[in-house]
């Protein structure tokens, strides 16, 4: 089969398309035949070697690409019960894999895979898996009741426009932080205030919520601006595995680093067959036109996900 790789780890024109024999399922595992996989900036992020620069990820001679899969199930191993023919989504978190979802096949623990939401075709599941997975761990995290208001920075961008849909889903009073042009997306999606991203953050939302918001999702990566709008004793969700803002006045500070579950991805497939979450594609490439696609990843400003087919 065909994979992409990485191996000089020198950003998105190194990352290579290598000829590799196909994966063999062990026991609790399944192999996907890869009908569609999502582009992250995280994959991006291990094509440049920044996760081996800051300790997250061990060097190693080769890293497989891609976090995110829609496709079938084409074989597994024993002790799973997924049928073969099964349509399905996964989300492949483990950082050193020397081959991952960005491949014609795909082995995935069973614990890492749900079935696919019925009426959304492979392109558009496969953008679900990591960014809605994030988003509803943060919320999770966060612990806010009904009512409480949310702030969520970068609301125009994949974690962050899951993260305010999950929370109106929740009842949650939502202020999103986007670009201008972006303000009627984010308000379809669910927030009930916008504020412009550059403007000043802590002042501008102690102007709509006097005492500070409950919580924050911080997808746009603020930081300290973005705490300071959280009033004592709130929550804030910091989305990256750099050092998060100090716990100051009394504000639970939750670093959000995703994992695989498959009972938490059947759930958020379900939302996404009611319309409670929407999958959003910024564009489709050839998995040997990646490095255009990963380019574009890291050019920043997409609103959805480029998706990659074999």
């Amino acid at each position: 089969m065909r994979a992409l790789v990485a191996r000089r780890l020198d950003g998105p024109d190194a990352i290579e398309l290598i000829d590799t024999p196909v994966p063999v399922p062990g026991p609790g595992h399944v192999r996907i035949a890869v009908a569609a996989a999502a582009v992250n900036p995280v994959d991006v992020a291990v094509a440049s070697g920044a996760l081996v620069q800051i300790g997250l990820t061990a060097p190693r001679e080769q890293f497989g690409l891609g976090w995110d899969v829609a496709g079938t199930v084409d074989a597994v191993g024993p002790g799973v019960d997924l049928q073969i023919g099964t349509a399905v989504v996964g989300l492949a978190d483990l950082l050193g894999r020397p081959l991952k979802t960005h491949a014609e096949q795909v082995v995935l623990d069973a614990t890492a895979v749900a079935p696919a939401p019925r009426g959304l075709d492979p392109v558009a599941a496969s953008t679900i898996p990591l960014n809605a997975l994030t988003a509803d761990q943060a919320l999770d995290l966060l612990a806010l009741p009904p009512g409480a208001t949310l702030l969520v920075t970068g609301a125009a961008g994949a974690v962050g426009g899951f993260a305010v849909q999950l929370a109106r889903h929740l009842g949650l009073d939502v202020i999103a932080v986007a670009a201008p042009a972006d303000e009627p997306l984010v308000r379809e999606l669910g927030a009930r205030h916008v504020v412009p991203r550059g403007a000043d953050l802590p002042t501008a939302v102690r102007e709509l919520v006097p005492g500070g918001v409950d919580g924050v999702v911080d997808a746009a990566l603020v930081g300290i601006a973005a705490q300071e709008t959280v009033r004592n004793g709130g929550a804030f969700a910091h989305l990256v595995a750099t050092p998060p803002p100090a716990p100051l006045r009394g504000i639970r500070v939750h670093t959000v680093l995703v994992s695989a579950d498959c009972d938490r991805l059947r759930r958020l497939a379900c939302l996404a067959e009611v319309g409670v979450i929407s999958a959003r594609v910024a564009g489709v490439h050839a998995l040997d036109e990646a490095p255009a696609a990963y380019r574009k990843v890291a050019g920043g400003g997409l609103r959805g996900r480029m998706v990659l087919i074999p």
